[in-house]
């Protein structure tokens, strides 16, 4: 299915506001048919790593193909210079500067450039809370034992719905030592959204030298929001989650003002350049998972980010609102749309849910995830654009069986 098909059903639709787009299963049966998922397996962990729309596969094997034709004419000479209009048109989404993103593999990658490349000596003091990603918990965790730094940790109740709970958390932890506030945008394992922007307000309005790192993994192209809003200073995701990306792209944002102080994670020339491109000094690299970003680019700006998050949003509520009413079940995730999107949370007394999960997948062969992290344990439920009500209805179903039949 080619992007202008979709266009061509949104623009026949545009009368519709986000939320009846989001209901409707037309427009959405037409985007389940330009993707190659399977028809056996229920896939409901996206929250993990998403698949590519065809369109975006295909585009990869063909710059496959042509690297294979001549490898360092095409890679170096073709592919390459590809690279400065994605690097625009992922600004656009993004909001920001092209000039304050440099484009790599992975969240990890983004964030540990970051870590790793931050001025902290013995004695400085970072914020961060039991709850962030395990990744970069072990980075800052390093960086603690090689550089004497403090680590100042929170460990967050979840689910809350309540923006002061987070402020005020964070707030409290800051001292006059404090040089860093590393928060996760949306906390993984249960989706959770976190107030960043006034996180990172109050933060600074303590002392404006604090620095922001927005750990924003689960939220680019999963929600409608600019990078400069939220008050950071850093951030980092990963495209091949809500964008549908290749696997292992990701993106790195630094503000303008921090960009020659930072140290690139992998060395160049000009280490203390204000030109972000020294953040891409990875060697041989990727070009056709690169360039096929740009076509992922297309087709979520086809559907547009307010219809798709509509319709992320209205996936979760679907299934979640069935379910939370059932004896036993317990959500662990907000159904209010600024503390929650795709991703949910569920547990049934009694069981396990390394039960459940595997549950799940034995008898009905939904794939989701079991998650037991610090103090939350829940399956994780994370549906995307291509998801059917079907499945969902399935999805439903199974833990009715599991509530009254017990996962035996």
């Amino acid at each position: 299915m080619n992007i202008a098909t979709i266009r061509n059903a949104v623009r026949s639709k545009e009368s519709l506001t986000p939320r009846e787009f989001a209901e409707d299963e037309d427009f959405w049966s037409l985007i389940r048919q330009a993707y190659t998922v399977s028809p056996n397996i229920i896939n409901l962990n996206n929250g993990g790593v998403s698949p590519q729309p065809q369109h975006v596969q295909e585009m990869q094997y063909k710059y496959i193909q042509m690297s294979n034709e001549a490898p360092s004419h095409y890679m170096w000479h073709v592919l390459d210079q590809g690279r400065e209009p994605l690097r625009q048109k992922l600004a656009e989404l993004a909001g920001c500067l092209p000039e304050e993103i440099a484009i790599n593999r992975n969240t990890t990658e983004a964030l540990e450039t970051v870590i790793f490349g931050l001025n902290l000596k013995a004695g400085d003091e970072v914020i961060l809370t039991r709850q962030d990603y395990p990744n970069m918990v072990h980075a800052w965790e390093q960086r603690e034992q090689r550089d004497g730094i403090k680590l100042v940790w929170l460990n967050l109740e979840l689910p809350r719905e309540d923006d002061e709970y987070f402020v005020q958390q964070f707030s409290e932890a800051v001292s006059p030592r404090t040089k860093i506030v590393h928060i996760t945008h949306m906390i993984n394992w249960v989706g959770q959204i976190l107030p960043v922007r006034k996180i990172a307000h109050a933060v600074k309005r303590i002392n404006p030298a604090i620095e922001i790192i927005s750990d924003s993994a689960h939220t680019f192209a999963h929600f409608a929001y600019h990078i400069p809003d939220l008050g950071c200073d850093y951030w980092g995701t990963s495209l091949h989650k809500w964008l549908c990306a290749p696997f292992g792209t990701g993106l790195l944002w630094v503000n303008k003002e921090k960009i020659a102080s930072l140290w690139p994670l992998f060395a160049n020339g000009e280490p203390q350049s204000s030109d972000i491109k020294k953040f891409e000094a990875q060697g041989t690299r990727s070009f056709p998972a690169e360039l096929a970003i740009g076509y992922a680019l297309d087709f979520h700006n086809a559907i547009g980010t307010e219809r798709k998050e509509a319709r992320l949003r209205f996936l979760k509520d679907y299934w979640a609102k069935k379910v939370k009413e059932l004896p036993k079940v317990k959500l662990h995730t907000s159904l209010l749309p600024q503390y929650s999107c795709a991703i949910c949370g569920f547990s049934i007394d009694g069981i396990t849910t390394a039960e459940t999960n595997s549950f799940l997948f034995n008898k009905y062969k939904i794939h989701a995830v079991n998650i037991e992290w610090e103090n939350i344990k829940c399956v994780r439920v994370t549906p995307h654009v291509y998801t059917s009500l079907a499945e969902l209805d399935k999805l439903v179903k199974a833990i009715e069986d599991a509530v009254n039949n017990g996962v035996q």
